[in-house]
């Protein structure tokens, strides 16, 4: 079958353990580019994934014609700016989450793949995983009810030094980083904005390394959501309903595992089987411009969610 050439923007840590492997991976994808600055990232990046093509600066990766799709694992910061100049020469974009820094730079980039008419979409892998598909046939079934409430929390804690995840000029932060998750849940369960945000968070040097955040929706729905950096890991989310309850244990991972629901017949045991959800992702969208059509994820959510994410910064 047909494969699209994939460029990979700089050797970054989520690039080397989960991106590139994904690329590899996946039926309908060729790793064809590796651009970075460092001649010792390059040289590892060939040992580990044998590109075709290595190219010592961003800009080159973007002028060479055979690469049809760019994965951007830049620093948060960098998003827009590489995100754009990669539509700006013809290329489709997988960006990593969260798509910008705020709904502006955001608006800027589909804009531009809009312009430009290229495929473009946050990468939010979880949403192609066994367990995330269960949930939203848990949710149109009905069984649920009507939905009043959602609880959803990714937290780890952060030990490594001079990680860009503490760095405010580079985007860093809690709610960047994994809060943007639970947000994104939310909005896929509730599919509407909030009407009222409230926000708790811990900062330390200039960057959130805690954040709780209560979003209130028409009727009286609510969600709780949660991120850290600071205390033990918690990957977990809950939607409560008029008529029952669905506990997601690991809802943002791809591993093998157990949904619990319950109704007014008792508790279900609901398996989900592992999957690998970089690969799928890679997958559908590699396979969405071959087939000339959108990928799974919206760019109409994605705005939605860069703007329920300025709208708890604003609330810190």
């Amino acid at each position: 079958m047909n494969k699209i050439n994939w460029g990979v923007l700089g050797f970054a840590r989520i690039a080397k353990n989960e991106g590139m492997p994904a690329i590899l991976e996946a039926e309908s994808a060729r790793l064809y580019a590796v651009a970075s600055r460092s001649e010792e990232k390059l040289a590892e990046a060939k040992e580990l994934f044998h590109p075709e093509k290595l190219h010592n600066s961003y800009e080159d990766l973007l002028e060479d014609k055979g690469v049809e799709a760019v994965y951007i694992p830049l620093p948060n910061a960098l998003h827009r700016e590489w995100a754009i100049k990669a539509m700006e020469a013809g290329k489709h974009v997988l960006c990593e989450k969260p798509l910008a820094m705020n709904e502006a730079e955001a608006r800027e980039m589909v804009e531009a793949s809009r312009k430009h008419k290229v495929l473009f979409m946050e990468a939010f892998m979880y949403r192609y995983t066994e367990r995330t598909k269960k949930t939203a046939e848990i949710l149109q079934s009905g069984v649920l009810g009507e939905i009043r409430h959602v609880d959803s929390t990714f937290r780890f804690f952060l030990d490594r030094e001079g990680t860009i995840k503490m760095k405010p000029e580079l985007g860093g932060g809690a709610l960047y980083d994994v809060g943007c998750y639970p947000v994104n849940f939310a909005t896929m369960v509730f599919q509407e904005e909030p009407v009222k945000v409230s926000v708790a968070a811990t900062m330390q040097n200039q960057v959130d390394v805690q954040i709780s955040a209560l979003l209130e929706y028409a009727d009286g729905k609510t969600a709780s959501l949660h991120a850290g950096f600071n205390a033990f890991g918690k990957n977990y989310s809950e939607i409560i309903g008029t008529r029952g309850r669905l506990e997601i244990p690991d809802s943002f991972l791809d591993n093998e595992g157990i949904m619990i629901l319950y109704t007014d017949q008792g508790k279900e045991e609901i398996h989900v089987p592992a999957c690998h959800r970089y690969t799928l992702e890679v997958e559908d969208f590699s396979s969405a411009i071959l087939e000339s059509r959108d990928p799974m994820l919206t760019l109409e959510e994605s705005m939605q969610n860069a703007r329920i994410l300025d709208r708890i910064f604003e609330a810190i």
